[in-house]
């Protein structure tokens, strides 16, 4: 029996300070999104080890997120890139290691460049930027690591993304956010043989 290496609070089979759900504990509908996570097509980055292992253990909020979750990503119309260069700029913005790591190879496959990828985890500036790569940077980077939002940095964006979709995308930036400290507190850990992204501050 091999000795673990996550921290002695951690549990080995989620990764985190919680046990995974089992399956036969759950409701019907907390069933269908435990499945959901387990289905290695269901569109989720990191399945059961993740965030929606942790919030299966409270159904009612699994089930009302992931309704959001689906709503922001599939009905919001925000493009794959926007929202990819925005929950970059919040990870990077919060240092959390899981997060990037999960997305990193994400924004690559919907065609933002290793060197965009790079700017935001080096923190570079945006000014060489197309305009709406530039400003999805800045949001994340202000809302978060400045916990404020320039005014030339509202226009521009209410400019580009207009009111409805400049809501759903701060959103997107809220949801991880608030998914950062979920995994914070419950010390998620990256997945076995995962070589971390980020480099932490």
């Amino acid at each position: 029996m091999t000795e673990s290496k996550f921290p002695p609070d951690v549990y080995d089979d989620s990764g985190f300070r919680l046990p995974l759900p089992k399956r036969e504990e759950l409701e019907e509908e907390a069933k269908e999104i435990f499945d959901h996570f387990m289905d290695p097509d269901g569109g989720t980055y990191v399945g059961i080890r993740g965030p929606g292992g942790i919030r299966l253990h409270s159904p009612k909020l699994s089930k009302l997120t992931q309704e959001i979750n689906y709503y922001l990503r599939h009905e919001s119309g925000i493009s794959k890139r926007v929202r990819e260069l925005v929950i970059l700029a919040t990870a990077r913005e919060l240092n959390h290691q899981f997060e990037w790591t999960a997305h990193e190879p994400a924004a690559l496959k919907v065609g933002i460049s290793q060197e965009i990828v790079d700017l935001i985890k080096f923190r570079k500036p945006t000014d060489d930027l197309e305009e709406t790569d530039a400003v999805a940077i800045r949001l994340g980077r202000q809302l978060i690591g400045d916990r404020k939002l320039t005014s030339d940095t509202f226009a521009s964006a209410h400019q580009i993304f207009g009111t409805r979709m400049l809501i759903d995308i701060v959103s997107v930036i809220g949801s991880y956010a608030a998914t950062g400290a979920l995994l914070t507190a419950f010390d998620i850990q990256l997945h076995p043989g995962k070589e971390p992204l980020l480099p932490v501050d």
